[in-house]
């Protein structure tokens, strides 16, 4: 039976992280040929040996700084130059910074929106084309619960103005791609177990105030995220674009 994604190509940002990962051996098990990146060149190469292990196809472009506009177009050259095509856009990369408003300064913000929000733009900015030649796609963009909601526990100034930008960007990438068949969505998870959070998780205090909100009272996992991006870049989501999905066990739901 073939998978999922069977004879698709599919660009996953940041996949050296844990939901990076997650989502390129979860594609590349369904069948996808993979072009990730990381800034880590360590942890960007790791991804890339353990796909392979499983049979799977993928190639990375490591120590990869996609803030820098250039280099979104060199990660989709090589997509085209291994592959020939695109036909998924996961950006699921992004470094978030958190401070209060007090103590953020026009640098800080300015940072933060750069690291979370215009390397979205960027690297949707090069693939464009691409996808348009490929007679459409899914571009899944990583948001966060922060975007639509407020947070008292975090120094969220930034954080929440970068992810609400993400949402609404993938809300226009759908109204302007629905005449070329690309489909845009978000992913907007709550508090999930990744390297960045592990340091917020290892506070008790902290994970104890963030798993009381949920309904189901457990912290979610790099693989709750992938599956949900699975079903938006496989065909059974082919009616489905411009919305934000939200995985967070039910904490935004009260």
């Amino acid at each position: 039976m073939a998978g999922r994604l069977e004879g698709k190509v599919a660009v996953i940002t940041g996949t050296g992280g844990s939901m990076g990962q997650a989502a390129a051996m979860l594609f590349a098990r369904e069948g996808a040929a993979i072009v990730g990146c990381d800034y880590n060149r360590n942890a960007g190469e790791e991804t890339v040996e353990m796909v392979r292990a499983k049979n799977g196809r993928m190639v990375s472009l490591n120590s990869c700084d996609l803030t820098n506009p250039a280099m979104a177009d060199e990660l989709i050259a090589l997509a085209m130059k291994e592959y020939g095509r695109i036909d998924i856009l996961y950006n699921n990369a992004a470094m978030a910074t958190f401070a209060s408003i007090e103590d953020m300064t026009p640098e800080l913000f300015r940072k933060a929106i750069v690291d979370e929000l215009d390397l979205v733009f960027y690297l949707c900015r090069a693939a464009w084309p691409k996808l348009i030649a490929a007679g459409g796609g899914s571009i899944i963009n990583t948001a966060s619960k922060s975007g639509i909601r407020g947070n008292p526990t975090l120094g969220n100034t930034a954080h929440a103005a970068a992810k609400g930008g993400v949402i609404a960007l993938t809300r226009q990438l759908a109204v302007d791609g629905g005449p070329h068949r690309i489909r845009a969505n978000a992913v907007s998870p709550g508090p999930v177990r990744t390297k960045q959070t592990a340091s917020f998780l290892s506070d008790e205090k902290w994970q104890a105030a963030a798993i009381s909100r949920t309904l189901l009272k457990i912290v979610g996992e790099p693989e709750d995220i992938a599956y949900c991006a699975l079903y938006l870049a496989s065909n059974e989501s082919k009616w489905v674009t411009g919305i934000n999905i939200v995985l967070d066990g039910g904490s935004s739901a009260w």
